[in-house]
């Protein structure tokens, strides 16, 4: 028999703020962290906005901040995460924790580029009268002007990296990034390592950023950023009429994963239980869902499967919602097909509204309003929905926070490329 993983700290820096429940109260309040894009000037972008994290120091979450100088956003967003979870968890007093059983998973985006000084050297070689590149004259303008370290940071398992260092980590470590799923296989693959006994604790979750230019010009080429200029706060639409796709926003999650025979033996408080996994591939093509769903709803009824329970036990579901036109309607679609005639009666919302989409963190994030929502009775609105898709026909708890007595959730990520990751997390009993 496997063993049973319980959550023992959860923590988030994210653009509604940088602790659980600032963060919380904003949500269940229904506001938005979506405004005109700081980070750079977007003035000229078909998307000038996003969702920042604002007023944000990693320094001050750390205890060794000379081993973690000039770390990319992404790292600083996990570090502060983390150590939130690390203090709720009570982990740090143990005089006996054992740190090779203690591990990492997280599912981390590329760093910010050094654009400044690859523009700077970019510049250095081009001969403007040949319309060409000087490749020596290049190479040595890089080499004054770039960055080696800055050039390291860029690196996807930088954040896991940076993370093992200052809690100690020296367990499993592994770092995924498929997307916009990425954080969910994380705490799902997380969750694996410790059934099968290959760790007593995991730290797991996400973290990433890519309001750059080159990350706002891809979407952008995609169509799949919302270009409502006019109202930032009112762009990000899941689920409505008009919605006109995501808005990038920026972030992680952190969560302490545990045994629960370790968290039992330690007296941690334990938050809740991750029960169920499912993961999937559409097999389709690189930026749509498959159009029946039929990858979302494998996923799905997996982690319903692992964890034990039939569609009518779920009381609240987390959607990937992220606001384009294929995405909500094939969720919405996907979830029909699954739940039957219970569809109707399960309260969605998706919080992208209101923080934008965080990308490989936004798995983690949303998993965190579940234990939420499962702790306090509360689910979080889906703002900005007042003019109904006819093709999106459920519950999604629209624009003002509910009441409702949590159980049993269900958390959605579906990334580009077709990956598919959904958790199941409930309650804990203490049966």
């Amino acid at each position: 028999m496997s063993n049973r993983i319980v959550i023992t700290g959860i923590g988030w820096i994210t653009p509604l703020g940088h602790d659980i429940e600032t963060v919380w109260s904003n949500l269940l309040a229904g506001k938005s962290g979506i405004d005109r894009t700081k980070n750079f000037d977007a003035g000229t972008f078909p998307t000038q906005f996003s969702s920042e994290v604002k007023d944000y120091d990693y320094r001050k979450y750390v205890k060794q901040a000379d081993a973690h100088e000039g770390v990319g956003a992404n790292t600083g967003f996990a570090l502060g995460a983390a150590a939130q979870a690390w203090e709720m968890s009570g982990l740090e007093r143990m005089t006996d924790f054992n740190r090779e059983r203690f591990g990492i998973y997280l599912g981390s985006g590329e760093g910010v580029l050094d654009f400044d000084n690859y523009v700077g050297a970019n510049l250095a070689g081009w001969d403007a009268d040949k319309r060409e590149m000087d490749s020596v004259k290049w190479a040595a303008a890089a080499n004054q002007r770039m960055s080696a370290l800055r050039e390291i940071e860029q690196e996807p398992n930088m954040p896991l990296t940076h993370l093992a260092m200052e809690f100690a980590a020296e367990g499993p470590t592994y770092n995924c990034l498929t997307a916009c799923a990425a954080s969910t296989q994380a705490i799902g693959e997380a969750t694996e390592i410790l059934r099968r006994g290959d760790a007593d604790v995991m730290f797991a979750g996400g973290a990433h950023t890519m309001i750059h230019p080159f990350g706002v010009t891809g979407f952008n080429r995609l169509t799949a950023l919302s270009t409502f200029n006019e109202n930032p706060q009112g762009a990000s639409r899941p689920f409505s009429a008009d919605r006109g796709g995501f808005v990038l926003g920026e972030g992680a999650g952190m969560v302490i994963l545990e045994t629960l025979e370790h968290a039992q033996t330690r007296g941690a408080k334990i938050l809740a239980e991750i029960t169920g996994y499912g993961s999937s591939a559409d097999a389709y093509r690189i930026t749509d869902m498959h159009p029946t769903g039929q990858g979302a709803g494998t996923a799905m009824a997996q982690a319903l499967d692992d964890a034990g329970l039939q569609p009518t036990d779920i009381h609240y579901i987390s959607a990937h919602g992220t606001g384009t036109k294929e995405n909500d309607s094939t969720e919405t679609k996907a979830i029909k097909q699954l739940f039957g005639e219970h569809a109707p009666n399960v309260p969605i919302s998706s919080i992208k509204s209101m923080m934008g989409h965080l990308i490989a963190a936004a798995g983690a994030v949303e998993l965190i309003v579940c234990v939420l929502a499962i702790r306090d009775g509360k689910l979080p609105p889906t703002i900005n929905l007042d003019t109904p898709d006819p093709e999106c026909d459920l519950d999604y708890v629209p624009n003002v926070s509910r009441d409702a007595n949590v159980k049993a959730a269900l958390s959605n990520s579906f990334g580009f490329g077709g990956q598919n990751d959904t958790l199941v997390v409930q309650r804990y009993s203490g049966e």
